[in-house]
């Protein structure tokens, strides 16, 4: 992973430094709260429901075994004991006090982290492959080029006030495992003839409008990476509306010129950029990498996997389901699961911080990975040690065997936290887990994405749900919207938004429809067909027809 240098730390701290003034000039009221409104968010920190919320900012999802001790030591001093594992692959404190926040911000320089642009509208951080660099379907490790357009992104000047906020994902691997075509761009690298090539998405994006990307590219060298980004992000900056923050994100715009539209005038601009200074060297993109070079692994020990999972069927149902396969022999990335029955989803509390930061270092090379399904992954585990590890995350409560299953719920916090929320989503989400807790039943259904957003920002992703959720206001009554058939574009199907079953529903309704949903599904259902292979096949009418008893 990247490591920083003497002009990183320097950077953050005098970030650090920066925002402690303006926190005190705010406390003393030298600013007023509307001047101090872009200066905390552009540090993370919003306000909500009940109090102070702090995004911290974990680049593509990859941090080391002492950055999450650090966060554990925040949550303990700093807030009720627990984070939250966000679907941008961040790490989110929802109590910290707002006097305290530079005192967090320092701790977290102290390890190399800080929370820059993870709100307001700028780029916020590149997400990408949980299993970046490990994943056994990769063609191209996309690690390294997150990292340099985090750095070209951080406080660009050109781009610090865009109209809207701004989100880039990057995929190299057969299966997206990104979303990259609901992100405003979406970048897919691979190697053709021994360099690296990009093919790019633009105009993705959920919230308000779902949209699908397009793609504008294709085959993008990668030393015209930066300023071909650069020239998106100028057009998009010079006609995105500024006038109606509904209406200002790029997949407006985008919509609006026609995909070809947008091209021909991204192209336009890049012909002042191409071979400009934001263009990407040989010697560049090879420091880059060496950042991210793969681990010197130990021949790996002989494993009784095959044997021990015969011996115990719940371990060997958790492999199943929890462990993907590594492109080295004898090795094994770990899903540790955060949605266990009772807890709201993504949260984690100290003591399993702390736990999964020393089974980092144990059975790994001490680096963890942040989901975008609100999940844990240890990266780099040899398969020798996946019983003992499995042992001790079911004594943490991290392990369950349900990753991919319609329990491994992705949830926004909803109305129990979030000021922009129209209904609670932790309760629903809590409720369905309940009532679906029999893992033979969930096994049997088969993968399902079950996605829960509280209001229509849809942070918990619920458009491209196989089964979304949408929390609504009716008169001041929190009703849900149901939507099937969505897929955020990881597997062999190409990214869907769902499809809205009928009129919305109250709370207490819920989890009854969810049940008929899925037994319409097991009525319909051929051999070996997934849930969303049988919605495809058959459409939304026999669902409707279930649930409202017309089609």
């Amino acid at each position: 992973m990247y490591r920083y240098d003497s002009f990183d730390r320097q950077f953050v701290n005098e970030r650090v430094a920066h925002y402690r003034a303006q926190t005190e000039r705010y406390l003393a009221g030298e600013l007023a709260e509307d001047e101090f409104l872009q200066l905390r968010l552009r540090n993370g920190l919003y306000v909500q429901r009940l109090a102070p919320m702090l995004r911290v900012a974990v680049p593509y999802g990859t941090l080391n075994a002492t950055q999450l001790r650090k966060l554990a030591h925040i949550a303990r001093h700093f807030d009720r004991g627990y984070g939250h594992l966000s679907t941008r692959q961040n790490v989110q404190f929802n109590w910290p006090l707002l006097e305290e926040v530079p005192d967090i911000l320092e701790a977290l320089a102290e390890v190399d982290m800080h929370a820059i642009q993870t709100s307001g509208s700028c780029i916020r951080n590149v997400t990408t492959d949980e299993f970046a660099g490990v994943a056994e379907d990769e063609w191209l490790d996309p690690r390294p080029f997150c990292e340099l357009i985090r750095q070209w992104s951080t406080s660009h000047p050109e781009f610090d006030w865009l109209p809207r906020k701004f989100k880039i994902a990057i995929t190299g691997a057969r299966h997206d495992r990104a979303a990259i075509a609901v992100h405003d761009i979406g970048l897919k690298v691979y190697s053709e003839a021994g360099e690296a090539r990009f093919d790019v998405l633009v105009g993705g994006g959920l919230g308000r409008t779902p949209v699908i990307g397009e793609v504008i590219r294709t085959g993008l060298p990668a030393e015209h990476l930066l300023t071909y980004l650069e020239a998106i992000m100028r057009v998009y900056n010079r006609y995105g509306r500024r006038d109606n923050k509904y209406k200002a994100r790029i997949k407006i715009l985008v919509r609006a010129m026609t995909a070809d539209g947008f091209r021909a005038r991204v192209d336009e601009e890049w012909q002042h950029l191409k071979d400009g200074p934001s263009t990407l060297t040989d010697d560049e993109i090879e420091r880059m990498q060496s950042h991210f070079l793969p681990h010197d692994y130990p021949q790996a020990v002989a494993s009784d996997l095959a044997e021990q999972r015969l011996a115990n069927p719940a371990f060997s149902r958790w492999v199943e389901q929890n462990v993907t396969a590594h492109r080295v022999p004898g090795y094994a990335a770990v899903t540790l699961s955060t949605k266990l029955t009772g807890v709201p989803p993504g949260d984690v509390s100290d003591a399993q911080m702390d736990a999964v930061a020393d089974w980092a270092d144990e059975f790994g090379f001490g680096e963890i990975r942040i989901s975008h399904e609100q999940n844990f992954v240890l990266p780099d585990v040899p398969q020798a040690a996946l019983l003992e590890l499995w042992n001790r995350a079911v004594e943490l409560q991290l392990g369950a065997a349900n990753v991919g299953l319609i329990s491994d719920i992705i949830c926004c916090p909803g109305g129990d936290y979030c000021s922009l929320a129209n209904a609670k989503s932790i309760p629903v989400a809590e409720a369905i887990q309940s009532a679906l807790s029999d893992l033979d039943y969930q096994h049997d259904l088969g993968p399902i994405d079950l996605n829960i957003s509280g209001c229509m920002n849809a942070c918990g992703h619920h458009h491209v749900g196989h089964i979304g959720i949408l929390g609504v206001d009716k008169k001041g009554n929190e009703f849900y919207q149901i939507s099937l058939g969505g897929h955020s574009g990881h597997g062999d199907r190409p990214a869907s938004l769902g499809q809205i079953v009928g009129p919305s529903v109250a709370r207490d309704e819920v989890v009854e429809i969810i049940e008929q949903i899925l037994a319409t599904y097991v009525a319909l259902r051929e051999e070996n067909e997934t849930f969303l292979g049988c919605f495809q096949r058959t459409g939304i009418e026999p669902f409707k027809e279930k649930i409202y008893g017309t089609a």
